[in-house]
């Protein structure tokens, strides 16, 4: 698996590498790496999820280029734009403006932090009517960024954006990549980094919203952060979580 990992997050670096197929009516592409703070750099992914009407969900949108444009085009029309952290809104502007038509859902603090952003609706612990007969959804309250974990019911598969990641061992160099291995943002096994375990102010409050997750009949998980899990999605989600429940 190592291997696959390393390949993954070099592919990643490089480029969109287009969309692939993770389920039913579900696809996923990743992007190139954007820079964060103190010179650490991420890799992007996004999800895609086409609606019983043919609709198009775009989860945590990527870097838009005319290729990436192309396939999704080929796809379906793109009903709904989902941002959903504080922390993946940096592309959603570009996405607007090439498909003016779709409804904005962006996660609590977004319209206070991304002012030249409309929002049509703001994110919550309830799917809305539009997607609720395919994707539950769940409200993760953080200090550092609130995120809205989603879950697609016809391809059983959860949604994490930040709260849960796992990149390659060597995804950094130097004191960065020690640093990223301490805060268990590296490593073999998909976990909640350190900083964000301690963004859980209210953990009873967290405990039950992972208790909900957990119930869902889910195989697979996507992190915009970390290696796409294609089985056994429960035992690793309640091995991720497990310091929250003791």
């Amino acid at each position: 698996m190592a291997a696959g990992a390393d390949k993954a997050g070099k592919a990643a670096r490089s480029g969109c590498a287009g969309l692939q197929v993770f389920g039913e009516n579900l696809w996923i592409a990743d992007g190139a790496d954007i820079r964060g703070a103190a010179g650490f750099h991420f890799p992007t992914r996004m999800a895609i999820i086409r609606l019983a009407d043919g609709g198009l969900f775009i989860w945590s949108p990527i870097a838009l280029d005319p290729g990436l444009r192309k396939a999704v085009d080929a796809l379906g029309p793109v009903r709904f734009l989902i941002a959903p952290n504080r922390l993946h809104h940096v592309f959603l502007a570009d996405w607007m403006q090439a498909y003016p038509d779709a409804i904005v859902h962006g996660a609590p603090g977004l319209t206070e932090k991304r002012g030249d952003i409309r929002f049509h609706a703001i994110l919550g612990d309830t799917a809305p009517p539009e997607w609720g007969d395919e994707i539950d959804q769940v409200s993760l309250d953080n200090r550092i960024t609130p995120e809205i974990v989603f879950f697609h019911r016809p391809s059983r598969t959860v949604l994490f954006t930040d709260l849960l990641q796992q990149m390659p061992r060597d995804y950094y160099s130097g004191w960065r990549r020690v640093v990223a291995r301490l805060d268990l943002m590296t490593g073999g096994q998909a976990s909640v980094p350190r900083k964000f375990r301690l963004g859980f102010a209210n953990r009873k409050a967290a405990r039950a919203a992972i208790g909900r997750i957990l119930a869902w009949p889910m195989e697979q998980v996507v992190m915009a952060h970390g290696i796409p899990v294609r089985e056994n999605a429960g035992a690793v989600l309640r091995r991720a979580f497990a310091w929250l429940r003791v």
